[in-house]
């Protein structure tokens, strides 16, 4: 096979990936939203039918590329759903978790896909070899009745007597069920006739639809012979009536349509002709998501007039026809948005080349003339260089509720294993954040969730006691704060012990007795995220063994991101996560230390200022100083480094003030360089493991400068239990 070849089918098989997860987080979320529904009544049958198309859809997909495993497990839930849309299975709570289930099935196989480069993939455990569901979750669908099929013979029968042959002959086994319901409960059948130009029809059928969906159940709409103009197309659309006539009157206004009555109506129907309003989401507010109705289709004039006594919409119709795509979205590989945004590093240290060209023609050689022209060029050279990186960061963000979306899904089957109720309250969702972030991100905020609902909210027994309501409430809220992300986990539960914290770590050799003695409340909540320190008073199959918490702040100090825990005993636990907005290319500022050149973070810097000795104070062996009034640990960066120089600082020396969340740290340097934007590259894996260094940059003239990890720094200074080598770092104030 040929390398031309082996490139079209990795884009084809990725093509196949994205599509397939676009398809499976659509399956969760309307899941999600049916759980909602449940919660406070009946879902609405349409949002059951969604998620039939969407394993419909999936089941497709997967069959085209070959993806049996997936394909038999799309089947499987596609069976399983039309015989709840059909009435023929109940839908409770046990049946969605099946399905959820089956969701989680879809992404392991995916996800094994993706791993092996290969459609069939072996798909981990929990997952049969045949694609389908779980042995725990096949019960868990309940079949109404004796599981024997509804009497379908009399059903029609009962139809018959009521609506025309004619309509029932054109209806699926679904829309027929769906009209049955309906009949049964005595509510009103219409139909619905309009005409439409065919260049329009697909707009305008939607408009009508979204005017007519607010009023009761569409059960289908279906084509008339009746117009005999080969440009113009009768349309029935069948309505299941809740509301009054006058409210159907009122939705239809504006419109040239017949109205006739199927069925009559055996229940007064709602009376809400003056005021109709779509249905309300079944979500809590804080989960629910505005969505603005789509217009009607545009004004442009009809290509020509209808014969004389036709029926028409008095909407315009859209001239002509067109092949061109409604979609303006192209799906686009990380990998390319970072060689591009590697690209734009690489023009701008040519553009701080040409600066540099620009002064040496000024100063070194007199020729004013041309170093002002360049200087011109330079600038706007830096616009637009400036406009690209921007434009490519925009690509790369994306909102977080995506992975907020996953983790909903997450709370509701860990809270049913449990037996407790949680209410997931999202804030926030729209926060754009980078692409690689949000998937780093995933795995801790689920392990801190899942910490909230198994040791955070007491049992309903306990949450009574207390004089809570039963149900526990876990608060997701992300926004942005400066260059920074800020992502809180918040819940309402019984605290954090922080005697037990101390006696953990104590008993797993963490500290001393004497140290524990003199721990700050701060440096007391940070032991929770020690490797094999748990305040849970017995081990669960989802946490309880100190295993998860300390790898929490690993992945997020590896992103260059901090986690700060805070809580109140009997009242609950907020742990917020600060994290930069994104890690494609940065602003640094560039110091020098022994002669080396670092780039520092800008988005961890608050200030830089001139150090001199005086102010230097040494507290408890620690080098400090104020800074209005509050303690500023001091952290010289030479002997950070293990390259100690003798003697009392120097006059010229430099602090820059660090600052991550609520911890701050004067780097201690020789002199500040200047600011730069810079493109982080990793370090090779021999020098992977230091862990002060975040990575390399180019700074120009063939130069590479290390860029610093501040968070490293920040949390390897404040550690406890440091070498003794080290300053003992004291309480940051402030």
């Amino acid at each position: 096979m040929t390398k031309s070849k082996k490139r079209d089918m990795s884009k084809t098989m990725k093509e196949f990936l994205s599509e397939s997860q676009e398809l499976v987080e659509t399956l969760s979320r309307n899941l999600m939203d049916i759980d909602a529904a449940l919660k406070v009544g009946e879902p609405d049958p349409d949002m059951i039918n969604e998620v039939f198309r969407g394993w419909h859809t999936l089941k497709g997909l997967a069959s085209t590329f070959g993806a049996e495993t997936l394909t038999k497990l799309a089947h499987a839930e596609e069976s399983l759903l039309d015989e709840i849309r059909l009435g023929r299975v109940e839908l409770t709570a046990d049946a969605l978790d099946s399905l959820l289930e089956s969701v989680e099935a879809a992404i392991r196989t995916l996800n094994a896909i993706d791993a092996a480069g290969d459609v069939n993939a072996a798909v981990p455990a929990t997952l049969g070899s045949d694609g389908a569901k779980p042995a725990a979750g096949a019960g868990a669908a309940e079949t109404k009745g004796d599981g024997a099929r509804p009497p379908q013979a009399e059903i029609q029968v009962e139809l018959r007597e009521v609506v025309a042959s004619e309509v029932l002959e054109v209806l699926t086994e679904f829309e027929e069920h769906r009209l049955a319901i309906n009949v049964q409960q005595g509510r009103g059948v219409y139909r619905v006739r309009t005409r439409f130009a065919l260049q329009t029809i697909d707009a305008e059928l939607d408009a009508i639809k979204r005017r007519l969906k607010p009023l009761g159940e569409i059960i289908t709409y279906l084509p008339s012979t009746e117009s005999g103009d080969p440009d113009l197309l009768d349309i029935d659309v069948i309505l299941v009536l809740n509301e009054s006539l006058a409210a159907l009157d009122a939705a239809l206004d504006g419109i040239e349509a017949k109205r006739e009555q199927l069925v009559p109506p055996r229940v007064a129907p709602r009376d809400t002709a003056q005021t109709i309003q779509p249905k309300v989401s079944s979500k809590a507010p804080d989960e629910q998501i505005s969505r603005e109705p789509a217009p009607l289709a545009p004004n442009i004039p009809a290509p020509r007039e209808p014969k004389e006594g036709a029926i028409v919409s008095t909407r315009d119709r859209a001239a002509g026809t067109s092949l061109r795509s409604v979609s303006q979205s192209v799906r686009v590989d990380i990998g390319k948005l970072d060689r591009l945004m590697n690209a734009v590093g690489e023009l701008n240290i040519i553009r701080t080349a040409i600066a540099k060209v620009s002064d040496e023609l000024r100063t070194a050689m007199g020729r004013r003339d041309l170093a002002i022209e360049l200087h011109r060029v330079t600038r706007g050279f830096e616009r637009r260089l400036a406009e690209m990186r921007e434009g490519i960061l925009e690509v790369r963000m994306v909102p977080i509720g995506q992975m907020f979306d996953r983790l909903t899904r997450m709370t509701r089957k860990i809270s049913r294993s449990l037996g407790k109720e949680i209410h997931l309250v999202i804030a926030g969702a729209d926060t754009e954040v980078d692409k690689l972030i949000i998937e780093e991100l995933s795995d801790p905020l689920m392990h801190i969730i899942r910490n909230a609902i198994d040791h955070g909210v007491e049992e309903p027994s306990e949450r009574r006691e207390a004089g809570k309501p039963d149900v526990g409430t876990v608060a997701l809220t992300a926004y942005q704060k400066g260059n920074h992300v800020l992502i809180e986990v918040e819940d309402d539960g019984a605290g954090i012990d922080g005697e037990r914290i101390v006696a953990a770590a104590v008993l797993r050799g963490f500290l001393t007795p004497e140290q524990a003695g003199s721990l700050s409340e701060r440096e007391i909540l940070n032991l929770v995220f020690l490797p094999g320190v748990s305040t849970a008073k017995e081990t669960t199959e989802l946490s309880g063994r100190g295993v998860g918490m300390d790898v929490v702040k690993t992945n997020i100090s590896a992103l260059g991101g901090v986690v700060e825990v805070q809580t109140e005993l009997g009242i609950g636990t907020k742990f917020t996560i600060t994290m930069p907005v994104t890690l494609a290319i940065i602003p640094a500022l560039l110091v020098s230390v022994d002669g080396d050149t670092y780039a520092v973070p800008l988005n961890t810097v608050a200030e830089a200022l001139i150090l001199s000795p005086a102010d230097v104070e040494t507290v408890m062996g620690a080098e400090v100083m104020t800074l209005r009034g509050k303690t500023l640990p001091l952290c010289r960066l030479d002997r950070f480094f293990g390259r100690p120089r003798s003697g009392p600082l120097e006059e010229s020396s430099r602090v820059v003030v660090a600052s991550l969340g609520q911890r701050r740290l004067g780097l201690v340097v020789d002199n500040l360089v200047g600011q730069q934007d810079v493109v982080i590259k990793p370090l090779g894996e021999s020098l992977a493991e230091a862990g002060c260094f975040a990575g390399a940059t180019e700074i120009g003239d063939q130069r590479l400068s290390l860029v610093l990890d501040t968070v490293a720094i920040i949390e390897e200074f404040f550690a406890i239990g440091e070498e003794a080598s080290r300053p003992t770092p004291i309480p940051v104030v402030g």
